[in-house]
């Protein structure tokens, strides 16, 4: 159950899939960077874990480039269609968009054009170089992991309505689906691939891939169309800080979430953990109502700068934090009312750090497992369904409009001291995702834990998922005691988990010391692997 935590001295690779992580290392010794690792490991996730990741869904890097001494941020998410607006989804008698299916697939894919800027500004090896290993396994097969297996499981009845995934996934024989170290083959993907490594970006927006995805999209009643996938671009951005305990702790801004998570860390900066035992009922309640606090904020104003002013210099000031501390003080002991939106949760995170200093912490998703379940003509690609978290009400800060880009789960992060990186984390999840954040960053500068027992961590997630009618605060069940009942006799809603529960998350993370020591973890409820060499 528990995964080996590598140091080195040169370089570290840490994925949630651990052919991912060989891509990467294999990567680093062929004499690329950590950019070039980082491209590599997207490319090759996009083809192992599947129901995570691929190439019809987006991507955010966040990037310390050494020879700059400079952190940079890639946001690579897509924007709504230009037909897609709240009239198109109202008139046919919805309340919001659909989640799965071809209509829910209403912003463009950005991870290919990300890959391609955070290359052409940093990379070191030839393009081709990148992809070749994600081709090799789309073509000869990968054996199906065990949390593929159980999503496959979970979503069988969205695996058989698409043609292109019932192939996949579904054995002709047997009627079932395929079993866990099966080999998958994607031969469509593949072809996919080849296309990417020979034309680059461009066929992904421009030529014959882009061409593809838009005829069977529009065939099938889709929005996207040509004009969308030529007119996208990612977007370099300057990531936030807020200093905790000495450590500059960086995320990217809107439409990321990253900023609740800082606002988070604002309101702990103002308590003394390490005098609160980090398993107790006190630091669970705590804990939560400081989410609960960060993530009403985060509701209120989180949305496409673009098209929405976010006060962040308010949000993230010591004046919000003493603020909202102040209302916690007030009710030490008793929970607060705060409904939250449920979100989709399958995203994959990895991080690299070369010997030479540099440093990328990054992050993709087709938003919910296997994104909107459609897959595009014959590309094999399946496109995400992140658009579907758009809001049809016109007073709400995420309401869908042509061209936006939507509220976004997905949030890498990185920890500076003295202008330097030496902690990267990040996880798999939606509203999990600023959650264990927290749980890393406390972990490992309040509790003086390695990078390795800071994931390994009994953790908790607070929110709501599809299907729940209130907010619900869940607890791996770890060394609990007494704890769930007393934050049940404080009015939280508890639900007690498997000790390692899958709903909790796959975070990796790199933690770099300052005798130059890096140490690397991948999350033991995944199936990943961290390598240093």
């Amino acid at each position: 159950m528990h995964n080996l935590m590598p140091r080195s001295y040169r370089d570290m690779v840490t994925t949630p899939h651990y052919l991912a992580s060989q891509v990467g290392s294999a990567i680093l010794i062929q004499g690329g960077n950590a950019i070039d690792a980082a491209v590599a490991v997207s490319a090759a996730l996009a083809v192992v874990y599947p129901h995570m990741t691929g190439l019809g869904g987006d991507s955010f890097f966040m990037i310390y480039s050494a020879q700059a001494g400079k952190l940079v941020g890639l946001n690579g998410s897509g924007r709504a269609a230009a037909a897609a607006n709240p009239a198109h989804f109202l008139r046919d008698g919805m309340s919001r968009p659909p989640d799965r299916g071809v209509q829910s697939a209403i912003t463009v894919p950005g991870m290919v054009d990300a890959w391609w800027e955070v290359w052409s500004k940093y990379g070191k090896l030839p393009w081709e170089d990148l992809l070749r290993p994600a081709l090799r396994y789309a073509e000869e097969g990968v054996p199906i992991s065990r949390n593929l297996h159980v999503w496959m499981a979970r979503d069988e009845p969205l695996l058989r309505a698409d043609p292109i995934l019932r192939d996949l996934y579904i054995d002709p024989l047997m009627n079932t689906i395929k079993p866990e170290g099966a080999k998958l083959k994607q031969p469509q993907l593949a072809d996919s691939l080849r296309t990417l490594m020979q034309e680059g970006r461009d066929a992904f927006y421009e030529g014959s891939l882009m061409k593809a995805i838009i005829d069977a999209v529009r065939a099938d009643g889709g929005l996207l169309a040509e004009s969308d996938f030529t007119s996208h671009r990612s977007e370099w951005a300057e990531p936030l800080a807020v200093e905790y305990r000495g450590v500059q702790v960086c995320q990217m801004p809107p439409n990321s979430q990253g900023f609740s998570l800082l606002m988070m860390l604002n309101m702990l900066e103002l308590f003394d953990l390490k005098r609160i035992p980090r398993n107790s009922s006190a630091f669970y309640h705590l804990v939560t109502e400081v989410v609960k606090r960060a993530f009403r904020y985060r509701d209120m104003h989180l949305s496409d700068p673009a098209f929405n002013s976010i006060p962040l210099e308010l949000l993230l000031s010591r004046e919000m934090a003493e603020q909202l501390v102040d209302e916690i003080r007030k009710n030490p002991a008793q929970t607060s009312e705060f409904e939250s939106e449920p979100a989709g949760q399958d995203t994959a995170y990895a991080a690299v750090v070369d010997e030479e200093g540099n440093a990328v912490s990054f992050i993709q998703s087709l938003y919910y497992d296997f994104g909107s379940a459609y897959t595009a003509g014959q590309t094999g690609i399946i496109l995400q369904n992140r658009g579907s978290y758009f809001s049809l009400d016109h007073a709400h800060p995420n309401v869908l409009a042509p061209g936006k880009r939507p509220f976004h789960t997905l949030m890498p992060g990185m920890a500076l001291k003295d202008g330097k990186p030496i902690m990267l984390m990040g996880t798999q999840g939606g509203e999990g995702q600023p959650q264990t954040q927290l749980s890393l960053i406390t972990g490992v500068l309040d509790y003086g834990c390695s990078i390795h027992e800071a994931i390994s961590l009994p953790r908790w997630v607070y929110g709501r998922t599809w299907g729940d009618d209130s907010d619900r605060l869940r607890l791996e069940n770890r060394d609990l005691g007494d704890a769930a009942e007393r934050l049940k006799a404080w009015g939280h809603k508890v639900d007690v988990v498997d000790g390692w529960d899958g709903m909790m998350g796959q975070a990796q993370g790199i933690l770099i010391g300052c005798d130059g020591i890096i140490s690397g973890a991948a999350d033991p409820r995944g199936d990943g692997l961290a390598i240093g060499s």
